[in-house]
């Protein structure tokens, strides 16, 4: 494997860890649900996203080729993930979840 290949895969691991603990830590610390949908849905998209690309990365330096695995988590996650807080942001919505009195942005029936 070339010293190259190895530090984007170190970089990209980095990269990946960092945005998913970010989104970790806003499903933890923002105030009401609809903030804490916004923060894995997205940071959590673009870490797995970069670990899945660092892998792709690895198993084609070993002479393996890219993997029918790593293209189908990224296209799952890719199709998934925007519909699902979609539907939950939907369900919330219709079940008058309050958001915090800061809030800048309204839901449609408030």
């Amino acid at each position: 494997m070339s010293t190259f290949a190895e530090y984007a895969i170190s970089v990209l691991l980095l990269v990946g860890g960092a945005f998913t603990l970010i989104g970790a830590i806003g499903l933890a610390r923002l105030p009401d649900f609809y903030t804490r949908l916004h923060g894995p849905t997205k940071a959590t998209t673009v870490g797995v996203g970069a670990i899945v690309l660092s892998s792709v990365i690895y198993f084609s330096t070993l002479g393996r080729g890219i993997g029918i695995e790593e293209i189908l988590i990224t296209a799952f996650l890719v199709m998934t993930a925007p519909v699902s807080a979609n539907f939950l942001a939907k369900a919330a919505m219709h079940l008058e979840v309050k958001t915090t009195d800061n809030t800048r942005g309204q839901t449609w029936d408030q």
